[in-house]
């Protein structure tokens, strides 16, 4: 069997150009028991919705349903109506954000400032390492202090321990 006046119906229907004719053509089409295995998937498109109807009573029963709910309502409001009392707002609450906002200002400056001196442009300066090591030399430092400075290696362990006495 051929189906191409039902594939041109189809092509047209996604590109939206169908009539509501042609698409009840198609919904008729799909309602069917025998259709194509390349078909199939397109079935449940056209046959969705086709069962349900909103009947004749539908804007009755929707508006019974509005007035119930404003009936619902109009109880409760009889009921409960809340007293809103008006709160006076003094100068300093309603300042009080404000004031926040500096105080959150000014903490991030000074850690900002802080932050910023180690990166100062002095400590980018070169250092001469090789002056520091004359200033330290032996000439540097004071006879008396040369007096005790020898060339023999200090052994640690002889100074902090006492001589164990051999047995």
């Amino acid at each position: 069997m051929d189906y191409k006046y039902i594939e041109q119906l189809m092509e047209r229907y996604f590109n939206a150009e169908t009539s509501l004719e042609e698409e009840s053509i198609l919904r008729s089409f799909f309602s069917q028991e025998n259709i194509p295995a390349e078909m199939q998937q397109w079935r449940a498109l056209f046959t969705a919705g086709a069962d349900e109807t909103l009947g004749d009573d539908f804007d009755a029963r929707i508006m019974e349903a509005i007035s119930a709910d404003s009936d619902r309502t109009a109880q409760a409001a009889d009921s409960q109506t809340p007293v809103v009392k008006a709160r006076v707002a003094t100068l300093t609450q309603r300042l009080m954000p404000l004031v926040r906002a500096a105080a959150v200002i000014a903490v991030i400056l000074t850690i900002g400032g802080a932050l910023q001196a180690p990166w100062d442009s002095s400590w980018n300066e070169p250092v001469d390492y090789a002056s520091i090591q004359r200033q330290d030399s032996v000439e540097a430092v004071s006879p008396v202090q040369a007096e005790n400075i020898s060339d023999k290696i200090a052994d640690s362990t002889s100074v902090m321990l006492p001589a164990l006495p051999k047995d």
